[in-house]
């Protein structure tokens, strides 16, 4: 209380009154860092996967950690995402009661064949077939069809402007997150420059926390420390065979890195060629006995293209010889390119088949459609894209339980130099990544047709982080070449981005130019959804609103528009040009710092008197009179300043961590020191 009362007094000292205004706001404010301090104690203590997190970046490396904190950014993406379709589409939904049925479609087309009836498929099917395949789900609010609502005029609320409009804000949430994340750790590395690098001095001397008392905590901060070191020594190692490299070594191996490349580039066109063959196969034989194994044949050649293709890769990439990190970069580019482009095939195949995009057939000339094969073709494509993300997700738990656990049984199992050669399975950090990224693009690209499929995938990656991490700790053995997790962060946002704007292009074209089909949804009377923009415009708006959207959606806005980003960019270069130049500048202070005091060091050591003969034990009075800020963080008088580093020393050696102090006379001191780090160091 004594304290509490000194601190008032000094806060308010003797004669001076307090206003009662300016006592409420220090106690607001004071209320208001509390609530915020415990706020973020709950945060951590309620994290996601926090324990299980720090347990695998400590036994396996943070490379391998990245890909399961990804995940989780992944999983809370989707559930962000699911916020603006159950806000503004189910919950409105549930309150209107559901139109009339309307009458039946009547095609007047001439169709070149009926369709047959299935009567010996049917047997086949069960329900747990029709789970798989989505057609039991189909009259439910998973799938486009399920959403009917009366004409626009009979409610205040637009249930059809609200579905178009979900998605894009899905989307556009989507892309937000992904651009901050992404952007996170991008201007410190580009600021600093690309040589800029800790000293390994500062990671041996402050790697240790202090603060572990329990022995588990301990064992897996040990794990954590080795494998920084084993990513700092394989870096190192690196650069100096680089380093070491002659002209024509250079040309040899950019030579390789083309042919290497070459071949992979025709490996992804054959893989991009085989999914569009099995996807106008399964589309156009859907009628025949077969259909039943047809129906999975796009997914499952997307899923043999995307299991063979990153293990050819990295076997390829291996070839050259290259960083952990760039390899791990380089083999993840490629395997974004194979992803991206199969999914991007295997939507262009279905718009082929189902809108008779580049086609020239009689039943899509009135409806914009294959209207005889697809009456209800938003829910085709729904299906398409539900069986996909099905099919990813059961590949995922059988090659977890019936390939990489019995793997690893038969390994512990039976010893020999075949099974020593197997091993367990290598976790592979760009082919994990990838699954998850696709998985996702799948996901984004039926946000129209299945409105609920983030939900779906919401629960495929809380169950599929239990099953990478069982695999991980129990069947898998981690990457003989360890890689630092925040240069390869950056490329797994870069890559989630590129699927993202994969998902929108056809979206954007299917909402602004493609007929919506006849036989349900809410936009059975348009002729593409995008019409009920202008038709809202026109009916609530009145003419000064109108007049005010029109403008921004015309030529005459684009311009100031154009100039006023101009001008946004501009400030925003200038600024980080700045920021460049006050970093520059600070560093080249400190080098002149660490130069002065060099000064001082040599100037301080002529001084000093030479020890003789007599002179060679120090006395206590001596060593007393000595000042004591002489030699810490400093080399002893008399030894030469910083060394550049020799091409026969290795990366510890030109940090200081092996070079004695040397004493006046070039003997070496009782002790070793560390040197203080020279200019390009800093």
């Amino acid at each position: 209380m004594m304290d509490k009362r000194l601190i008032w007094q000094l806060r308010e000292p003797a004669g001076t009154q307090t206003l009662r205004w300016q006592r409420w706001q220090r106690r607001r404010q004071t209320v208001e860092r509390r609530l915020r301090e415990a706020a973020q104690r709950l945060a951590r203590g309620l994290g996601l996967w926090e324990g299980a997190l720090y347990e695998i970046g400590g036994l396996f490396g943070t490379g391998i950690q990245s890909y399961f904190t990804f995940l989780r950014f992944l999983l809370l993406l989707n559930l962000l995402s699911l916020l603006p379709t159950a806000s503004f589409v189910l919950l409105p939904l549930a309150w209107l009661s559901p139109p009339d049925p309307g009458p039946a479609l009547n095609l007047t087309l001439q169709c070149p064949g009926s369709s047959q009836s299935q009567t010996g498929v049917l047997k086949f099917h069960n329900q747990v077939w029709h789970v798989l395949t989505g057609r039991a789900l189909t009259n439910t609010y998973l799938f486009y069809g399920a959403y009917q609502v009366g004409p626009e005029s009979s409610s205040a609320y637009s249930i059809r402007l609200a579905y178009l409009l979900s998605p894009l804000a899905c989307l556009l949430l989507c892309f937000c997150g992904t651009l901050q994340r992404m952007v996170k750790g991008l201007p410190q590395k580009t600021l600093l420059g690309q040589d800029y690098k800790v000293p390994l001095s500062s990671k041996v001397f402050s790697s240790w926390d202090f603060c572990i008392r329990v022995q588990e905590a301990a064992t897996i901060k040990k794990h954590e420390i080795r494998n920084e070191f084993k990513v700092e020594l394989e870096e190192g190692r690196h650069f100096q065979l680089m380093q070491q490299q002659t002209r024509t070594q250079r040309v040899c191996h950019l030579l390789s890195y083309l042919r290497v490349n070459v071949l992979i580039g025709l490996l992804v066109v054959g893989a991009i060629s085989a999914i569009f063959w099995a996807t106008k196969y399964s589309q156009d034989n859907k009628e025949e006995s077969l259909f039943l194994l047809l129906q999975y044949l796009p997914p499952g050649v997307i899923a043999l293209v995307n299991f063979l293709g990153p293990l050819l890769f990295t076997f390829l990439v291996q070839l050259e010889n290259y960083p952990p990190n760039t390899e791990v970069n380089l083999t993840l580019i490629w395997c974004v390119v194979l992803k991206l482009a199969s999914l991007g095939m295997f939507f262009f195949s279905l718009g082929q088949t189902i809108l008779c995009i580049g086609r020239d057939k009689t039943s899509c000339e009135s409806y914009g459609y294959n209207a005889c094969d697809y009456q209800c073709w938003e829910n085709s494509v729904g299906e398409e894209l539900y069986k996909l993300s099905i099919f990813n997700f059961l590949l995922t738990v059988a090659f977890a339980f019936l390939v990489t656990l019995p793997r690893r049984l038969l390994v512990d199992r039976f010893s020999g130099r075949f099974w020593a050669w197997l091993d367990r399975e290598e976790f592979l950090v760009p082919k994990n990544v990838l699954d998850i990224v696709a998985a996702q693009t799948v996901t984004w690209m039926g946000l129209f047709y299945c409105p609920l499929l983030p939900l779906l995938s919401s629960v495929f990656l809380f169950l599929t982080f239990y099953i990478k991490k069982y695999t991980l700790l129990k069947n898998s053995r981690a990457s003989s070449r360890p890689f630092r997790a925040s240069s390869s962060t950056f490329f797994f946002q870069l890559v989630l981005l590129l699927g993202l704007l994969l998902a929108v292009v056809p979206l954007g074209y299917v909402v602004s130019s493609v007929h919506s089909s006849l036989d349900c949804g809410l936009f059975t009377n348009y002729s593409a959804p995008w019409q009920v923009v202008p038709e809202l415009v026109a009916l609530g708006l009145p003419p000064l609103g109108q007049r005010a959207l029109h403008y921004l959606g015309s030529h005459a806005f684009s311009f100031p528009l154009l100039i006023m980003l101009s001008l946004v960019l501009t400030v925003c270069i200038s600024q980080t040009q700045a920021n460049a130049r006050a970093i520059h500048r600070l560093r080249k202070q400190l080098m002149w710092q660490v130069q002065e005091k060099w000064h001082l060091v040599e100037d301080l050591s002529r001084l000093l008197p030479e020890p003789g003969p007599r002179d060679s034990v120090e006395s206590p009075a001596s060593r007393a009179s000595r000042p004591r800020s002489f030699c810490p963080g400093f080399p002893c008088p008399g030894s030469p300043g910083p060394r550049d580093l020799r091409p026969g020393s290795s990366v510890v050696d030109a940090l200081g961590l092996r070079s004695p102090c040397a004493g006046p006379r070039g003997t070496p001191a009782s002790t070793h020191r560390v040197l203080f780090p020279s200019g390009p160091e800093l």
